[in-house]
């Protein structure tokens, strides 16, 4: 059997998240061969982590250089649509970073494009293979707490001073609900699937914030509410999961290590790479009685290697469009909620329903 070439690679935006999470993911799974970094940056800076790739300044440039089969864009939210269009249009296969886009507009539009191309388009979900939200995944699956009534997931941080980052600033697509609020809809749809309906409050709780810096989210299912909050002002005290069920309860705290193991210089792989020592806690409604649940190690290579084995014909895309723009169905509830105080549908068609449930039926 001849093994396959590697896949050739270009990263679009090498900022926190391209040179922090992708660079190193990419590296640090077989198949793959980062050959160019669509940057603005000097290219001295960009070498001195990136020193086998080419650097292209001119995203599109990047977007299309035919020496990439595959685009992994990790620019601002805003360029995300354009970049993504611009690579399917090439021939590329896409991995476009979360959010998908900054409307649900455009992530419709992205996807037919995909879909007109015959390429692979995905969204780097990798907080599905957080160690908190697999433990809590991995309890659920096996009916620890009985039927589920409540289910709390949060991401809170402590950063006091407003940073001076397209983030932060009152742009389209800026603001902690696109930013943490697109992995814990994720978690909550991959979970649940779809809510009937989404409730959502906004804040710019630090008096020099520009864009919304808390969310609190409410995904109201027939007999379960998922809600889903995040925060930079809070020091600590918070679990990350709270679970209640008709049999038990469950709680999950501390925050999966590897965005820190990345930022750190940890290459992915290493010795304790992805191990959660914070473990969770199953209350037993009858009896009382208190389970210590050991976390279950988190790795985020899982996401590239399904990107891989998907565009080599042998699995299926671990984060299909299909589940892309029903995130962003709920982004866009969200807002529209926020805006006019009330709860609102997801403005998903019949068709978009069925293509998620069907792309979530898939085994992954």
């Amino acid at each position: 059997m001849v093994e396959a070439s590697p896949i050739r690679t270009a990263i679009i935006g090498y900022g926190y998240v391209g040179r922090t999470f992708h660079a190193p993911l990419i590296r640090a799974t077989p198949g793959f061969a980062l050959t160019v970094i669509g940057s603005r940056r000097p290219e001295t800076a960009v070498r001195e982590t990136a020193p086998e790739a080419r650097v292209v300044s001119d995203p599109l440039a990047a977007a299309t250089d035919p020496d990439v089969e595959l685009v992994v864009i990790a620019s601002p939210n805003e360029s995300h649509a354009v970049l993504a269009e611009a690579a399917l249009s090439a021939g590329k296969h896409v991995v476009v970073d979360k959010p998908f886009t900054v409307t649900l507009a455009e992530a419709r539009r992205v996807a037919e494009v995909a879909r007109q191309a015959d390429r692979l388009l995905s969204v780097f979900q990798n907080r599905r293979w957080d160690s908190d939200f697999l433990t809590v995944q991995a309890a659920l699956a096996e009916g620890r707490l009985g039927t589920l009534v409540h289910y709390e997931s949060r991401i809170d941080r402590y950063r006091p001073v407003v940073q001076d980052r397209w983030r932060e600033r009152p742009i389209p697509g800026s603001g902690l609900w696109f930013d943490l609020g697109a992995h814990l809809v994720d978690q909550a749809l991959l979970l649940f699937g779809l809510p009937q309906t989404v409730t959502l409050h906004v804040a710019s709780q630090r008096r020099a914030g520009t864009s919304p810096d808390w969310f609190l989210a409410v995904l109201t299912y027939p007999h379960l509410h998922a809600v889903l909050s995040a925060g930079v002002l809070v020091s600590g005290g918070s679990a990350r999961f709270t679970l209640h069920g008709l049999t038990a309860s469950l709680v999950k705290g501390g925050v999966d290590v590897q965005e820190a193991q990345l930022r750190e210089g940890m290459v992915p792989g290493d010795l304790d790479w992805g191990i959660d020592l914070n473990h969770a806690t199953l209350f037993d409604g009858a009896t009382g009685e208190i389970e210590v649940l050991s976390a279950t190690d988190g790795d985020y290579r899982r996401y590239y290697e399904g990107v891989r084995d998907a565009i080599q014909g042998v699995a299926p895309n671990p984060v299909p469009p299909a589940q892309a723009i029903a995130v962003m169905a709920v982004i866009a509830a969200g807002e529209a909620s926020a805006a006019q105080g009330r709860s609102m549908a997801l403005p998903l068609t019949d068709a978009e329903a069925q293509a998620f449930s069907a792309a979530s039926a898939m085994p992954q």
